[in-house]
């Protein structure tokens, strides 16, 4: 499907941002410049860090937000809103600012990961959208960083679309890939996103078949020798031994799939080995998190498969970020600064800059400086380390495309591999704290 088929997108939102511009346009404040930013009070599971992952989804998505026959027809039939607000949606384009951190990028408390800049009207309906696509990436993305983590250098696939809605195991496999999976077993990920795919059989191909015996023959005829044969449909050592005995020393792997995986797979190790298949991988699914990948860093495991915890964020579901209107012209023109005062709902208010400040190559902070404009402070003085976060997503209406498909998609996994490097060690555990790094709010 091509951009220009895309179906839209403006009616993946709530009902109250429609409303609002229905209200601003009858009170003449609806084309007010103000700024709106997307951030997280706190990290989710008192997790150290967090991980920015669907801006390039959002990006495509804001090329189909567009208010066609259907939808306006659909909101005049529910009197959603009123006629002047028809005609203004009818001709609606987003022509301001996107600033964010890259698609990757680690944030912490207080990131300033997105600020749109744009009226009050063009900005304030993108809200449910950004939220609804970062939210739910970035809870995916933050879970497989710490199961990468975990991991260390041993393989992770991405297997859980049978745990998803059907589109969001698609934006899930993309989420897990950018923050260190290597593959998926959903072939739209696949095709969309440029992931590579795996997968070979499940229990079912094994009890098809009169035997064991005869399901692993055909899969090898079929697959070749290099295959991963499924071996504990019934027996686990009896597995091996017929897979060792059809498929020859030669096997490339076995999957486990139950069990207590730490001892089965030593079990299995050891098999293989007196079997002569010391070459023949072993790869472990079955409920695996970051806590399990962790307690199996001394086994005899090859490769790892993931399934419902990276999909559904490992027990942290949404990032939890929000969208708040954090500046806006007066009357007069000029800028004030706004902001919640509501008790555990605060916000900063003002425009800001975010850097990420260095000591040696190890982030030591994250500053954030607040002012009425980006280009009051694009280096840190004080800090000459200093990494700016925040780039050009949008500029005049239109996405950087940049960030946008599979390119984007790869650029984002090789800069997050780049900036968690910076982390220090401290910020790599998986037990909870506090964040990694402490958020510095300076007046610039």
């Amino acid at each position: 499907m091509t951009r220009a088929e895309a179906p839209s997108s403006a009616l993946l939102t709530d009902r109250y941002e429609l409303t609002m511009i229905d209200a601003a346009l009858r009170d003449g404040t609806a084309a007010r410049r103000c700024v709106f930013e997307l951030f997280g009070r706190r990290l989710p599971g008192a997790r150290r860090f967090g991980v920015v992952a669907g801006t390039g989804r959002l990006l495509h998505e804001l090329r189909a937000f567009r208010f066609g026959d259907d939808e306006l027809r659909y909101l005049r039939d529910n009197l959603v809103v009123g006629a002047e607000t028809l005609r203004y949606l009818e001709n609606y384009r987003f022509t301001g600012s996107i600033h964010g951190y890259r698609e990757g990028e680690l944030y912490f408390p207080g990131s300033p990961v997105l600020t749109v800049e744009s009226t009050f009207a063009e900005a304030v309906v993108l809200e449910t959208l950004a939220l609804s696509i970062l939210n739910h990436d970035s809870a995916v993305a933050n879970a497989a960083a710490r199961m990468s983590i975990a991991a260390g250098d041993r393989p992770l696939a991405e297997m859980g679309s049978r745990r998803a809605a059907e589109r969001s195991a698609v934006a899930a496999a993309r989420a897990a890939y950018i923050a260190g999976f290597g593959a998926t077993s959903n072939l739209q990920a696949g095709r969309e996103w440029g992931i590579p795919t795996m997968g070979t059989a499940a229990h079912a191909w094994t009890l098809l078949h009169d035997s064991e015996e005869d399901a692993f023959r055909s899969q090898i005829q079929a697959l070749g020798t290099d295959t991963t044969l499924l071996i504990d449909t019934y027996d686990i050592r009896r597995g091996v031994e017929t897979a060792i005995r059809v498929a020859g020393t030669g096997l490339g792997g076995v999957r486990i799939d139950s069990g207590d995986l730490p001892t089965v797979a030593a079990e299995v190790r050891a098999q293989l080995d007196e079997l002569g298949a010391t070459g023949t991988r072993i790869t472990v699914t079955s409920d695996l998190d970051e806590f399990a990948l962790a307690a199996l860093a001394a086994s005899p495991v090859d490769a790892y498969g993931v399934g419902t915890s990276v999909v559904t964020g490992s027990g942290a579901p949404t990032a939890g970020m929000v969208y708040k209107l954090v500046a806006r012209q007066d009357a007069a023109g000029g800028w004030v600064a706004v902001a919640k005062t509501s008790t555990d709902k605060g916000s900063k208010g003002g425009r800001k800059a975010a850097f990420r400040t260095l000591s040696r190559g190890t982030a030591t902070s994250e500053l954030i400086a607040v002012s009425d404009g980006f280009e009051q402070m694009q280096t840190a003085a004080d800090h000459p380390e200093a990494r700016a976060l925040q780039v050009t997503l949008v500029e005049a209406g239109e996405p950087d495309s940049a960030f946008e498909g599979a390119e984007g998609v790869a650029r984002a996994r090789e800069h997050h591999a780049i900036v968690r490097e910076e982390l220090p060690v401290t910020g790599l555990a998986l037990s909870r704290s506090d964040p990694a790094l402490p958020t510095v709010y300076i007046d610039a």
